[in-house]
């Protein structure tokens, strides 16, 4: 006889048969049915605070392992509380499912208690959503969101189930092949453009990988090194994609961009030649866009169609996954001519490097550099941690100063720039990675937003730990403000003593430790990495006054980078 089983057991169930381990989220009415089964299944259910921090936890888990995070919400504001962490997922292709409850089907569209219109809301935030009628389609529902989560361009997919379909009955069946007729994501790029591309490259003299987060997520990050050492092209790596290339590898020429590198930035402004793999020429790394690399071809090679051409012309656009058209790459060049002698380039750029290198100043009586807490963070953890930044200025020190080996050890809010990212990020990268040091590096402002989820990882035994950089401001803003806005502060002071960060962290069950001069930073990181069974938050008290560099103002051409204050002058 078939097995039957209600909507909310086939859902555990299928979850379970995707393989998934853990879910982060919050019961309420809606969803309620499927908590039931949940008691009983080996997946491991992860109590967030707040339903945004349920799903960055996702994407801090999909990010560190590169499977598919999950998380499970309520409807109503629940389902609304969670959409910034679709659109940001979205935003950083981010493989994730989300399933959240709805009212019942005979009370929708009734205003019912706790009703919301998750469907039509999360649309334009998600690669695909779906609004479940019949407990017999939660089986390959499921499954149809994991496989569309989880290739072609990755991304978040919502699953929004009724409260009486969850009470349904089913009858249990296997979920089957996936048939998506209107879905074929193509992953070979095509032999002409692929020869093509190496004809192009083989005859460039100033050529420069410009390599996006896509590379990272379609793991191709060994032929990626393999191919540019192959032909010996230097490379850029945008913000998610920091990892994808070893920066011990002299090729790296690090992050271009508003506050990238003056080398990566010049080095794509003067090539002849851009190898521009799974990004997608966004405004933060091309400036004005009719100044951007104005003597460069373009091969483009990306998972999606629809980026190719969108922003820049692509002189050789390869629809296909970056693993594969990289493996292709690597056999036609085997095949192919020598490359040029491109000894003037890597001049050109070696003394870019020797004349604009990243530089900081720390005083030995204070205050204390966030670059200097960057570097004795990495060189007090040999560098082996996964780093997880909130966003601002925090967030790009660390990717300028950190030395990122390896890929997937990097994790941030890059396309949507979220705020409040950082520690529920890093409670899910340290549940999909339990053995990892996995440090939170965030700013004051960006804490205050989701830093109860420190309460989520003592309880739940996620010990992570925060490195708080308070300088007791909105820093960025507060940088644009003195830079563009002749120093009117308007809104962007924050308490240097409220909240006292060490005490709330002692409060949610964490360890707390703080800093207050140059002198302290490596005995109090020392001690956080000699603590593994709890949270542990360390407060940086930082120079209020310190500023990113190299910047190129927003909408600026990449010609006009600003190095530091006296450019100013």
């Amino acid at each position: 006889m078939a097995e039957q089983l209600t909507g909310a057991e086939a859902l555990i169930r299928s979850l379970e048969y995707e393989g998934v381990e853990v879910v982060f989220g919050m019961p309420g009415g809606a969803i309620l049915p499927a908590y039931d089964p949940l008691l009983d299944s080996s997946i491991r259910h992860v109590l967030a605070r707040h339903e945004q921090g349920a799903g960055h936890m996702a994407s801090g888990y999909a990010h560190a392992t590169g499977r598919v995070g999950v998380a499970v919400v309520t409807s109503g504001p629940a389902a609304t509380n969670i959409l910034t962490a679709l659109q940001d997922a979205y935003m950083d292709s981010v493989p994730m499912v989300v399933v959240s409850g709805q009212v019942a089907t005979t009370a929708i569209g009734n205003d019912a208690f706790q009703e919301a219109h998750t469907w039509g809301m999360s649309m334009p935030a998600t690669k695909h959503n779906e609004l479940v009628t019949s407990a017999d389609e939660i089986p390959d529902l499921i499954r149809e969101a994991f496989h569309l989560a989880s290739t072609g361009r990755k991304g978040p997919v919502l699953i929004d189930i009724p409260k009486d379909v969850l009470g349904a009955t089913m009858t249990w069946h296997r979920p089957g092949e996936v048939r998506l007729p209107g879905y074929r994501p193509a992953v070979k790029g095509h032999p002409k453009q692929v020869k093509a591309a190496v004809d192009l490259i083989e005859r460039s003299e100033r050529p420069v990988f410009y390599v996006g987060g896509g590379v990272v997520a379609a793991g191709a990050t060994e032929e990626l090194q393999r191919f540019a050492e192959m032909i010996h092209v230097p490379m850029v790596t945008t913000l998610m994609a920091r990892g994808a290339f070893p920066d011990s590898n002299p090729l790296n020429l690090g992050m271009p961009g508003m506050h990238g590198t003056y080398t990566a930035t010049t080095a794509l402004q003067r090539s002849d030649l851009l190898i521009t793999l799974g990004a997608r020429f966004d405004d933060r790394i091309t400036g004005d866009v009719k100044q951007f690399a104005p003597e460069a071809k373009v091969i483009h090679v990306d998972i999606d169609p629809a980026e190719i051409g969108k922003i820049r012309f692509a002189d050789v656009p390869i629809v296909g996954d970056a693993k594969i058209v990289l493996e292709q790459l690597i056999a036609q060049t085997e095949r192919g001519g020598p490359q040029p002698n491109r000894d003037a380039w890597f001049a050109a750029i070696n003394e870019w490097r020797t004349t604009h290198p990243l530089s900081y100043e720390q005083d030995p009586d204070g205050p204390i550099q966030q670059q200097y807490v960057i570097e004795e963070l990495q060189r007090l953890t040999g560098g082996d941690a996964t780093i997880v930044a909130g966003v601002g200025q925090h967030q790009m020190w660390t990717s300028q100063f950190w030395r990122f080996e390896e890929p997937r050890r990097w994790i941030n809010s890059g396309g949507l720039g979220t705020m409040g990212y950082a520690v529920p990020a890093a409670i899910g990268a340290k549940a999909g990675r339990p053995e990892d040091v996995v440090f939170a590096i965030d700013g004051d402002g960006c804490f205050q937003m989701t830093g109860s989820e420190l309460i989520t990882a003592a309880v739940e035994n996620i010990p992570i730990k925060v490195a708080v950089m308070n300088n007791a401001s909105l820093g960025m803003v507060k940088q644009w403000q003195n830079l563009f806005y002749d120093g009117r502060l308007s809104q962007t002071a924050l308490s240097p003593t409220v909240p006292d960060f060490v005490k709330f962290a002692e409060a949610c069950g964490c360890v707390g430790l703080r800093a207050d001069r140059p002198s302290e930073v490596a005995g109090v990181i020392e001690q956080a990495l000699a603590i593994n069974d709890r949270p542990v938050l360390i407060e940086f008290t930082c120079d209020p006054e310190a500023m990113v560099f190299p910047m190129v103002p927003a909408g600026g051409s990449n010609d006009d980078i600003i190095l530091s204050r006296e450019d100013l002058a």
